[in-house]
C-alpha cells in the first residue's frame, strides 16, 4: 500500500497533522533549498571577484619583469600569494606560451597549459570539479607582453556548502516540530468534535439507539450546521424506524393471513385434484368401458357409420383421460419439493430417448444426434419429464418426415448458466405466435393433424422455472425448430 493509501486509512486528527507537516516540510524545503542555491551562486561570484582583483594585482606587478626579462621578479611578485590559503598555484606566460615565472602552495602539483584568452577580452575565468581559475591577459602600452593564472581550491565552498546544509536541516527539524507541536494543539479544536462525531455516528450504527444527540461544540459554523445536521438526521431515522417496524408488524400479520388461506386453498386444490382423479375418471372410465360393450354387443347390427360414432366416443373419452391426467400432473409440479443433486444430463437423455421411443416410434426412421451434455444441480425426476416432453414433441411434429432427424446439444455455457437445446426437421411455427407457445392449451396447430393436450410444453416451463432457468423456443415454418432451456450454474 503506498503512503497515500496508508494516509487515507487513518484517522482524520492524523491526516490534519500530516498535512500541516507536509505543507510546512515543503515551504520550508523550498526556501532552504533556494537559500542554498544562492548562497552558492554568491560564494562562486565572491571568489571569482577575489582572484580577478589578485590577476589584476599580480599582472600590473610583473609588467616591468616581462620587459626587462626578469623571472626573479616575476617570481617574488607570486610568491606573495602564499597569503591567500586558497590560492593553489600562479603562473605567468609569455605569449609564445612558455612558463616565465611559477607559484605553487604545494610541491608536486600539477602545472596548466597557457590560457587562451579569447581576443577582445582582457579575463577568463572556469570551475572545476575542485579548484576555480582566473586567467587575464598582461598587456603595457596596448602590447601583450603574456598572461597570468592564478587557481584556487574549493575547500570554502565545500565548508560553508556543508555548514550551510547543517545549519538549514537544523532549522527544518526545529520548524517541524514547531509545527507538529502547534498542529497537536490545533487538531483538538478543529478535528475534536468531528472525531467526537464519529465515534457518536459507530454508537448509533453498533447499537441501532436513535435516541442518543451529537453536542454542539466549537465556535465553526460549518461543524454546528453539521452536528444540527446529523441530529436532525437521527430524529428521520428514528421516526423512520419506528413506522417500518409497525409496517413490519403489520406484513408480518398479513403473511401469516395469507399464508393460513393459502394452506386452505392448497388443501381444497388437493381435495379437487382428488375429486378429478377419482370422481371424474370414473364416469369416464364407464363410458368407454359401456361404448365397447355396445360395439361388441352390437358389432353386427351396426353400420360403418354406427361404429365410427362409437370409436369417436371412445377417442374423445381417451383424451379427456389424458387431459385430466395432464392437468393433474401440471397441478401438482408446484407443489412438489425439488429433490436437488448432481444430475447428469448425458444420463437423462438416454433414459427419455428409450422412454419416448418405446412409444410407438420404433417403427420409424429416426436420425439422432446427441452431444456430451454437462452435469447440472437439479431434480432429477422433473427434468426428466422435462426432456421427455421435448424430445416427444420432437417426435410428434417430424412425424410428416421420411426420414426424421433430431439433434440434441449444449449452446454456450457461460459462468451463470448451462444450455441445453433439442433441434428437429419437423414442419415448425410461425414465430409471431411464439409468445403462446409455452401457454396451458395453447396449440399452433390442428388437434386433427397432431394429437396432444397443450400442456407438455408448459410443464417443461414450471419445470425449468422452478429451477430458477429460462425457456425459448426458435423457428421457421416446415424447416424444423429448436427448444431451448437454461438451467443456473451452481456456485
Amino acid at each position: 500500500m503506498t503512503t497515500l493509501g496508508r494516509l487515507k486509512n487513518t484517522s482524520i486528527a492524523a491526516q490534519l497533522t500530516w498535512v500541516n507537516l507536509l505543507v510546512s516540510g515543503s515551504a520550508l524545503l523550498l526556501a532552504a533549498g533556494a537559500l542554498a542555491a544562492y548562497d552558492r551562486a554568491s560564494f562562486r561570484e565572491s571568489t571569482v571577484q577575489g582572484l580577478s582583483i589578485q590577476s589584476q594585482i599580480s599582472a600590473t606587478n610583473c609588467i616591468s619583469a616581462l620587459v626587462f626579462n626578469d623571472p626573479s621578479s616575476a617570481q617574488s611578485t607570486l610568491a606573495a600569494l602564499n597569503a591567500s590559503p586558497n590560492v593553489i598555484s600562479a603562473t605567468i606566460f609569455t605569449t609564445d606560451g612558455r612558463v616565465f615565472a611559477a607559484y605553487q602552495r604545494d610541491r608536486g602539483q600539477l602545472t596548466f597549459p597557457a590560457p587562451v584568452i579569447p581576443a577582445g577580452q582582457a579575463e577568463i575565468h572556469e570551475f572545476g570539479t575542485d579548484r576555480i581559475t582566473v586567467a587575464r591577459r598582461i598587456a603595457f602600452q596596448g602590447r601583450s607582453l603574456g598572461s597570468v593564472s592564478i587557481s584556487a581550491d574549493l575547500q570554502e565552498l565545500n565548508a560553508r556548502r556543508s555548514r550551510t546544509v547543517g545549519i538549514l536541516a537544523a532549522v527544518l527539524l526545529a520548524s517541524i516540530l514547531m509545527a507538529l507541536f502547534v498542529s497537536r494543539s490545533l487538531q483538538r479544536v478543529v478535528s475534536g468534535p468531528i472525531v467526537a462525531l464519529a465515534d457518536l455516528a459507530r454508537r448509533v450504527s453498533g447499537d441501532r439507539d436513535y435516541s442518543v444527540r451529537a453536542k454542539v461544540t466549537g465556535s465553526s459554523t460549518e461543524m454546528r450546521v453539521m452536528i444540527d445536521a446529523f441530529n436532525d438526521m437521527l430524529t428521520q431515522i428514528g421516526q423512520h424506524e419506528r413506522s417500518l417496524r409497525l409496517v413490519h408488524d403489520q406484513l408480518e400479520e398479513r403473511v401469516r393471513d395469507r399464508t393460513a388461506e393459502l394452506d386452505a386453498s392448497n388443501k381444497e386444490l388437493e381435495a379437487f385434484s382428488y375429486s378429478v382423479s377419482h370422481d371424474l375418471r370414473a364416469p369416464l372410465r364407464h363410458v368407454i368401458g359401456f361404448a365397447n360393450l355396445v360395439e361388441a354387443h352390437a358389432k353386427d347390427h351396426l353400420d360403418e357409420q354406427g361404429r365410427r360414432y362409437l370409436q369417436t366416443i371412445t377417442n374423445a373419452a381417451t383424451r379427456m383421460g389424458a387431459l385430466i391426467d395432464d392437468l393433474l400432473t401440471f397441478s401438482r409440479m408446484n407443489r412438489a419439493p425439488l429433490g436437488k443433486r448432481r444430475v447428469s444430463l448425458d444420463e437423462l437423455v438416454r433414459d427419455a430417448r428409450q422412454e419416448v421411443m418405446a412409444h410407438g416410434a420404433n417403427d420409424r426412421e429416426i436420425e439422432w444426434h446427441v452431444d456430451h451434455l454437462p452435469d447440472v444441480e437439479g431434480d432429477p425426476a422433473l427434468l426428466r419429464l422435462a426432456v421427455v416432453n421435448l424430445l416427444s414433441n420432437a417426435l410428434k411434429y417430424t412425424a410428416p418426415r421420411a426420414r426424421a432427424r433430431i439433434d440434441v446439444g449444449a449452446g454456450a455455457v457461460t459462468s451463470d448458466e448451462v444450455v441445453v437445446f433439442v433441434r428437429d426437421n419437423g414442419v415448425g411455427f410461425d414465430m409471431q405466435y411464439v409468445h403462446k407457445l409455452f401457454g396451458v392449451f395453447q396449440r399452433l396447430h390442428n388437434s386433427d393433424e397432431f394429437e396432444g393436450t397443450g400442456i407438455g410444453l408448459a410443464n417443461v416451463k414450471r419445470i425449468i422455472s422452478r429451477h430458477g432457468g429460462r425457456v425459448w423456443a426458435d423457428s421457421t415454418p416446415d424447416q424444423g425448430a429448436t427448444f431451448s432451456f437454461s438451467l443456473p450454474v451452481q456456485r
